[in-house]
């Protein structure tokens, strides 16, 4: 299958299941902004859960925050973003579009309209904003472009609060916001996405040991939510292509349908970012040894993972089409873990009420214990088993006429049709131990 008619069928999927709709789309939607509909929610909020497990809630060297989006100007002047945050844009003299140069392969002539190009200049990707209601007695500020600087500015609260021991990092997950000139290809480039990131904050003598340290963590993390290891790559960027605080970087690279792009973002900060707020903002940032006395400006090792790339990359890995019972379909082969539901039930028939009655039973019962159980008595008994595949639910629980003789169910397995009658007293254990990851229920 080409990939752009696999990108297509994914895209219409997650429109059609309510994972992804376009955002303000009655309106004729906004160029760069997505919408995550109720199943695209679950299955972010299961990636980002899992994310805060790993990388946060099972260590002890970590502290969560949540800073906020909007940072005053002087925090992005510090950071170095109002002058090194920026991508080349050229402007059509004839219909207005802008693009970045850096993505043209022709930089004379439009590929839109076969206008010409203007002269080149540079676009910074910060969203300005003022705040304030006066004219003349506003002040500006920024949507942030990127989640750290809230672990920066926040490091003297954490080491007051919590005097932790290096290395230790600062963990957040939240928006970040660039004002991109050519937002494109799905969730991939947009103009509002959600970062999982932290900084670990290490001795200088430390980078090497630390970078790799975490190298090899992120590759669990890939494996954990179910990407071949063929399918990522990683790219050791060069002097001239790295950001303007970083010493080294290394891209993993994931094969998006659309080519081989940045999925996530391993680097090492050096002490630039807690010096330069050290200098503008007067405070003292430093970290104070207790056992040694030693005071010093920490280094730091920065791994980043993007949400919305990894929710691509996750419904691209896993999305399948094959033959089941003499008929085509498409389904996610999502792990358990990741499924925005893990279990459906419903009643063979919804037109007899007995059936209705044990079903709503069998189904508060598995809810209890299983929250991301989900109720489907929609169309016939082949419609439904067709809608959660697409969905990704890795069991389906039919209650039939037999129930009401045997006091069992039947159990469809998403991946092979495969069925299974087991035991309504047994049946939420079954499921916990054979199909949903307990560790995070």
């Amino acid at each position: 299958m080409a990939n752009e008619q696999l990108m297509g069928k994914i895209v219409s999927l997650a429109k059609r299941r309510g994972f992804v709709y376009q955002g303000s789309e009655i309106y004729g939607g906004l160029a760069g902004t997505w919408d995550y509909g109720p199943f695209g929610h679950e299955l972010r909020s299961n990636i980002e859960r899992l994310w805060w497990k790993r990388f946060v809630s099972d260590r002890d060297d970590m502290y969560g925050i949540s800073s906020s989006i909007i940072m005053p100007e002087p925090v992005w002047q510090a950071s170095g973003h109002l002058q090194g945050f920026t991508d080349p844009m050229t402007e059509c003299e004839k219909c207005k579009r802008r693009f970045r140069v850096d993505l043209l392969e022709d930089r004379v002539t439009c590929p839109e309209c076969g206008g010409k190009l203007g002269t080149e200049k540079t676009f910074n990707l910060l969203f300005p904003i003022e705040m304030g209601s006066a004219v003349g007695g506003t002040v500006t500020a920024y949507l942030r472009g990127e989640v750290a600087q809230g672990m920066f500015v926040n490091f003297k609260n954490i080491i007051d609060s919590f005097h932790p021991k290096l290395p230790f990092g600062i963990a957040q997950i939240g928006k970040a916001f660039r004002n991109e000139i050519n937002p494109r290809d799905f969730l991939f480039r947009v103009r509002e996405f959600d970062l999982m990131e932290f900084e670990y904050f290490i001795r200088e003598n430390e980078w090497e040991t630390q970078f790799e340290y975490w190298r090899g963590e992120m590759w669990k993390w890939i494996d954990e939510i179910g990407l071949s290891r063929d399918h990522v790559h990683e790219l050791e960027v060069s002097a001239e292509d790295r950001a303007h605080y970083s010493k080294r970087t290394i891209d993993f690279e994931y094969d998006f349908p659309f080519g081989r792009k940045e999925l996530y973002g391993l680097a090492y900060r050096t002490d630039y970012d807690l010096k330069k707020h050290t200098e503008a903002s007067g405070v003292d940032l430093t970290y104070r040894d207790e056992s040694t006395g030693e005071t010093f400006i920490p280094h730091v090792i920065e791994p980043t993972f993007g949400a919305g790339r990894t929710v691509f990359a996750v419904l691209y890995e896993h999305y399948r089409e094959d033959e089941l019972g003499g008929e085509k379909r498409a389904y996610l082969a999502l792990p358990p873990v990741l499924a925005p539901v893990k279990v459906a039930v419903f009643p063979l028939l919804k037109n007899k009420p007995e059936l209705v009655k044990k079903a709503r039973e069998v189904y508060q019962a598995v809810r209890k214990e299983i929250p991301q159980t989900a109720w489907d008595d929609n169309g016939n008994i082949g419609k439904r088993y067709r809608r959660q595949d697409e969905i990704g639910t890795p069991a389906c629980v039919t209650i039939d006429f037999d129930t009401l003789e045997d006091d069992a169910v039947t159990v469809r397995d998403r991946d092979t049709g495969a069925q299974e009658r087991i035991s309504i007293g047994e049946l939420t254990a079954y499921l916990k131990r054979t199909i949903v990851n307990e560790a995070l229920l």
